[in-house]
C-alpha cells in the first residue's frame, strides 16, 4: 500500500502537483514548468518525502501536455494512474472551496487516487506503438482535409 499519493493537474506550460499522505494531509504543493529539469526536480523531491516507500502518481491527462511528465515518471519506475478530467470535475464539487484552481484540482486528483481503486495505470508506449499512432493521426488529418476540399468545391460549383 502506498504511503504517498501525488496528484498532478497537467497543463501545456505548467503543472501543479499536490502530495498527500495516508491520512489525506498535504505534504507538498508546487507549480512546476513543463520541462525536463523542473519535472525531474519535482520527482526527486517527492521521492525524498516518501523515504523509499512507494509513491502513486495520478494525472488528469493521458497525452498532450502531460506526455513528458508521464514519460519521466515511467522511466523512473513510478506508478502513474489516469483520472479523467470529468471525474475530477464531478468530484471537486464535494470538496471545500469555491472556484476552480490548479492547486484544488491537483488536491482532488491526489485524494481520489488515494481513495479509489478503479483507476487505470498508464504505461509508456513502445516506439512502434507511438509511431503507428502518429501515422494514423496524420492519415486521419489528410482524409479530413481531402473531404473538406471536396465539400468546398461542391459548394462553389452549386453557387
Amino acid at each position: 500500500m502506498p504511503e504517498l499519493w501525488a496528484g498532478t493537474d497537467a497543463g501545456k506550460a505548467e503543472h501543479h502537483c499536490v502530495v498527500l499522505d495516508a491520512d489525506g494531509k498535504r505534504r507538498l504543493s508546487r507549480r512546476v514548468a513543463n520541462d525536463d529539469t523542473a519535472l525531474l526536480k519535482l520527482i526527486a523531491d517527492v521521492l525524498v518525502l516518501s523515504e523509499s516507500e512507494p509513491v502513486t502518481w495520478a494525472i488528469d491527462l493521458n497525452a498532450g501536455g502531460a506526455a513528458l511528465m508521464i514519460a519521466l515518471l515511467t522511466d523512473n519506475g513510478q506508478q502513474v494512474l489516469y483520472i479523467p478530467g470529468r471525474t475530477v470535475h464531478h468530484a471537486s464539487g464535494s470538496y471545500r472551496g469555491d472556484g476552480k484552481t490548479d492547486a484544488k484540482d491537483a488536491f482532488v486528483i491526489a485524494d481520489q487516487a488515494r481513495m479509489r481503486r478503479d483507476l487505470q495505470t498508464l504505461h509508456r508506449g513502445d516506439d512502434i506503438t507511438v509511431d503507428l499512432r502518429i501515422l494514423t493521426s496524420r492519415r486521419l488529418d489528410l482524409a479530413a482535409d481531402r473531404t473538406r476540399a471536396i465539400n468546398r468545391m461542391r459548394a462553389q460549383m452549386l453557387e
